[in-house]
């Protein structure tokens, strides 16, 4: 969440970057500003009338100490009218710090200055592309009718066994998926990131801390009687390893990559977006994670970004980057770049990464810090998370763009040591 320090050393800043959401600003500044003010007024409140009771308590004591007794007795009368005052203070405060902390929590973060406005994907602003958009004429196969005939996925099998959107990989179908997770993580080891295997459910804390709730309670999948939620990406178990953490400056930057299946409801997905493995309710995805310090961070988001082309050009598919605009941004985030692949026999770009920085809004719930060695004063570390990458609408641009007469599918010489294979033959 926004932190109340930053608000007030930059209130007019904050508000404009949050007009950018298409939310009102000013308007949101002034309430969360407001309802600080009273609280920090009722804490003031409450800590008069702790004084009085000190205050009070000392002078009873000196009273018994003299042999007053009749004296102190009755300033004891005076305390319990002082201790419902505390009482009463104590949950004033706690609602005016309920209030507070809910709307900030349905406050989105404030867009990097170099965001800029709009609504949705439409206003989004492409600022990198890559490849030469295929041609396959009128006889190219969207990657569903590949998959089946060359018995790569199973889609009916899977809405058998669960549902739609939980599809089963056979034979080179499943190699290739294994193929596509080896070649992600080692190139993420190459570049530096540590390999962690982590939990597929988290509890209701981690969920919290990385920003999916409240925000997108409705799109995870929740065991309700443990009260566990299936992840909706790596990022939420992988960040919170640094929940609660207090790390050293040399520390930083933190490096993480992990392999995880990942889970989403995908509430209101309908018509053509949906074929195949466009949209799916469980999928394969390699995340790569940073925490690092303040001063670095967007720095550390282009080098995520270089990271990721390296990925897209190694497996010789034609990309483009997209900046997000302020209204289509993830709640948590700052600033994100989003990939997309041309799918060839769609003939439609489909999105494949989203990389974000998210200053210290992940963090500030968290609770993940780092002491400054200047200062000596603990700060928050900003987060950083990108796709690197995920595989469903890999594997169909993978597929489309890459069959061959004859049945063949040509596979990137990067991913060919892997698959053990150059085509796939069916």
């Amino acid at each position: 969440m926004l932190q109340i320090a930053k608000i007030k050393e930059n209130s007019e800043g904050i508000a404009q970057r949050l007009d950018l959401r298409g939310i009102n600003g000013k308007e949101r500044v002034a309430k969360i500003l407001s309802i600080d003010e009273k609280r920090r007024a009722v804490q003031h409140k409450k800590e008069e009338l702790l004084a009085q009771m000190n205050q009070l308590s000392a002078a009873i004591g000196d009273l018994f100490k003299a042999g007053k007794r009749e004296e102190a007795d009755l300033k004891k009368a005076e305390t319990a009218a002082i201790k419902e005052s505390i009482k009463l203070a104590e949950g004033e405060y706690k609602q005016v710090e309920n209030e507070l902390t809910d709307l900030l929590n349905d406050t989105p973060n404030a867009p990097h200055s170099s965001v800029q406005p709009g609504q949705s994907e439409k206003d989004n602003v492409e600022v990198f592309s890559w490849g030469e958009i295929p041609d396959l004429g009128t006889k190219a196969k969207p990657h569903w009718e590949i998959a089946s005939e060359a018995a790569l996925i199973d889609f009916e099998l899977g809405v058998k066994i669960t549902g739609a959107g939980f599809p089963v990989y056979t034979g080179v179908g499943a190699k290739l998926q294994r193929a596509l997770i080896n070649f992600f993580l080692n190139e993420a080891g190459a570049s530096g990131y540590t390999e962690v295997q982590v939990p597929i459910m988290v509890n209701e804390d981690s969920a919290y801390a990385t920003g999916q709730l409240p925000d997108k309670e409705g799109q995870m999948y929740h065991a309700a009687v443990d009260d566990f939620y299936m992840i909706p990406t790596a990022e939420v178990p992988v960040t919170n390893i640094f929940r609660d953490t207090i790390l050293k400056e040399e520390e930083l930057p933190k490096k993480l990559t992990g392999y995880t299946p990942c889970f989403r409801r995908e509430a209101g997905s309908y018509g053509k977006d949906v074929r195949g493995l466009n949209r799916l309710h469980q999928f394969d995805k390699v995340e790569i994670v940073q925490v690092v310090h303040p001063d670095k961070s967007y720095d550390v988001l282009d080098e995520m970004v270089e990271h990721v082309k390296v990925l897209m050009e190694k497996l010789e598919l034609p990309y483009r980057i997209l900046l997000l605009c302020g209204g289509d941004m993830g709640f948590t985030s700052a600033k994100t770049f989003d990939f997309e692949v041309w799918s060839a026999a769609q003939k439609r770009w489909l999105e494949v990464s989203s990389v974000s920085c998210f200053e210290s809004y992940q963090s500030n719930r968290l609770k993940c810090r780092f002491k400054n060695k200047e200062t000596g004063k603990n700060e928050l570390v900003h987060t950083l998370n990108g796709s690197a990458l995920a595989l469903p609408r890999i594997v169909a641009a993978l597929l489309e763009n890459n069959q061959l007469d004859g049945n063949r599918i040509h596979i990137p010489k990067a991913l060919q040591p892997y698959l053990g294979m150059e085509e796939i033959v069916y």
